[in-house]
């Protein structure tokens, strides 16, 4: 009789054990309310003219702010609580950071437009997802957008190359079909 309970009870849950898609994230729903106030008030940046020390993007210096001039929420690490631990699908550009032997990019930071630190003022730090892909991909084009699937967590890393506020183990990644 314990049998057939436990049988009819592992039926009942069994549909609740499938685990739900996840929820697609736009990058305006990892800044808090304030910051994204503070960057609609924002004066225009100057992206520059493409000559930097990153025009020929090798990355050689980093995503981390070091403009004085401008406003103090493109370096707020202040992020959306409710965030962690969401199940997440969400679209941005590569940054490389680290490949395994074979040359797959196994990590790297997702930001929400291309060219950050090549050309244009780099995102902040609550706008910079650390991702974490231990199958490794190929990112020889970093121009081309991404679709990242995985658990979101609220985690402040710092490194040589940038600040990030999230940080993400992805289950999938893949090519970006959205508009």
């Amino acid at each position: 009789m314990l049998c057939r309970a436990l049988l009819l009870l592992t039926m009942l849950t069994a549909p609740l054990l499938v685990c739900a898609e996840p929820k697609e994230v736009d990058w305006l729903d990892l800044l808090p309310a304030e910051d994204y106030q503070a960057m609609l008030d924002m004066p225009e940046l100057d992206h520059g003219n493409g000559n930097g020390p990153d025009a020929n993007g090798d990355f050689t210096t980093s995503l981390r702010q070091e403009d004085n001039k401008l406003p103090a929420v493109m370096y707020s690490t202040t992020v959306v609580a409710e965030m962690d631990q969401q199940q997440i699908k969400i679209g941005g550009y590569p940054v490389p950071i680290e490949s395994d032997a074979n040359g797959r990019y196994t990590q790297f930071f997702l930001v929400p437009y291309a060219g950050a630190c090549i050309h244009v003022p780099p995102p902040p730090p609550n706008q910079i997802i650390l991702v974490n892909y231990p199958a490794g991909m190929d990112l020889s084009d970093i121009y081309q957008p991404l679709w990242i699937e995985g658990v979101l967590r609220v985690s402040q890393t710092s490194n040589q190359l940038a600040d990030a506020s999230y940080e993400l183990d992805a289950d999938q990644v893949g090519l970006y079909d959205g508009p």
